[in-house]
């Protein structure tokens, strides 16, 4: 069955696209048909795929996520392959930004996405659908949790990394009626350990009730924005990366979540 795991956190730069992308790249070399669907207006997600040019080229084309969603049509016709075998991503648009509006207008509106999506996860041609969720916790966030069987939250490891994640954790909560989106855990990234933060961020994150952590964390990687600034996963850019290597252990846990017992049941 189609998985699809949605990155969220109402915080920006916590480093959801990197994750998202480089999780994505990780498990199609794993061998998983992987669709990515860029959520976010700023595109960071086509750009870890594609040149700045070519993001901007196939913005402005028609079929788009964008208007999927404006006329509640299938996403299948909105989906382009990448360089990469097994990764294909659903285009999307700087129009995004107007998602909100649109998205008042319709019935149902918080499961647009989810009707959208509903073809192309009962087709079964990919493995995972990975989305990056814009750092907002509006409408279109909602619609991409219904949308969603989890949610990973990237948290960054410094002095406001963990700002207003309590409100993100109680916004999650509040959907519990409306969603069966599990966290699948809290991931940790941009990690120094030569700073007391990424031990502060853990302590904290730990007095969380029933909230998982994955055990791998991704470690500040001059490789990550190299990759980005050539629109380039970090193990396509240099595959002996800190990163590339943490990307992949990810993939692992991925993988494996929910084949075994699960210590802590449905987390919220």
């Amino acid at each position: 069955m189609t998985k699809t795991i949605c990155f969220a956190n109402n915080k920006g730069g916590s480093g959801k696209s990197t994750a998202c992308a480089n999780l994505g790249y990780a498990l199609a070399k794993a061998g998983k048909k992987i669709l990515l669907l860029d959520g976010d207006m700023q595109l960071n997600l086509s750009l870890s795929f594609f040149e700045e040019e070519e993001v901007l080229s196939l913005a402005s084309e028609e079929k788009n996520l964008y208007e999927a969603l404006r006329k509640q049509s299938d996403l299948a016709e909105c989906v382009i392959p990448t360089r990469y075998e097994n990764i294909d991503l659903v285009r999307s648009t700087m129009l995004m930004s107007q998602i909100e509006y649109e998205l008042f207008t319709k019935m149902q509106r918080e499961l647009v996405l989810k009707k959208c999506l509903k073809q192309l996860k009962e087709a079964g041609k990919y493995d995972y659908i990975l989305i990056d969720a814009p750092p907002t916790l509006g409408t279109w966030v909602i619609n991409i949790l219904c949308a969603s069987d989890y949610c990973i939250i990237p948290v960054e490891a410094s002095p406001w990394g963990l700002f207003g994640l309590a409100n993100m954790f109680d916004f999650l909560k509040g959907l519990d009626e409306m969603t069966e989106a599990e966290v699948m855990g809290v991931l940790i990234t941009k990690v120094d350990e030569r700073k007391n933060y990424y031990r502060q961020t853990t302590e904290i994150l730990k007095d969380y009730e029933n909230i998982r952590l994955f055990n791998t964390v991704i470690h500040v990687d001059s490789a990550v924005e190299w990759a980005q600034d050539r629109s380039l996963p970090v193990a396509e850019f240099k595959k002996s990366a800190r990163s590339a290597k943490e990307f992949a252990e990810l993939a692992e846990e991925v993988k494996s979540y929910g084949s075994r017992k699960r210590k802590h049941g449905k987390s919220k």
